[in-house]
């Protein structure tokens, strides 16, 4: 067999092969998330989420918004040397992110088996 006709047969394998793994992998809602801080920011962010009532205030104020925390929960870092804290049947996490007019915040979220609760926004002079 000539060269060219088994670079043939391995091209044609090779299509087969990516064709049968794209078909597999397109159904699932796969992530990776071998990193500490993007575990703890995607169980956040798939557990029902619920505003605390320091946190439904600052809400209410001007220089942060709804947006602005699903944006921390994507994109913040989990401070570790001060969460994991076990409080009130819960983990409180510290998450430092900025908000969408570059303002840096602190979120301050206690992280339960079955739901998260924002519990504070903290507006920061200084970006950490």
């Amino acid at each position: 067999m000539k060269f060219y006709q088994r670079f043939a047969y391995y091209l044609v394998g090779l299509v087969m092969g990516c064709f049968f793994v794209a078909m597999v992998l397109s159904g699932k809602d796969t992530r990776c998330n071998y990193f500490p801080n993007a575990r703890v920011l995607n169980d956040l962010r798939n557990k029902p989420f619920i505003y605390d009532t320091e946190a439904s205030r600052r809400l209410s104020e001007d220089w942060v918004d709804t947006t602005d925390i699903k944006s921390v929960l994507t994109h913040g870092d989990v401070d570790f040397d001060k969460s994991n804290i076990k409080e009130e049947g819960g983990k409180l996490y510290i998450i430092y992110g900025k908000t969408s007019k570059n303002a840096a915040i602190t979120l301050e979220v206690l992280n339960y088996p079955d739901k998260a609760v924002l519990r504070n926004i903290i507006k920061n002079d200084k970006p950490n």
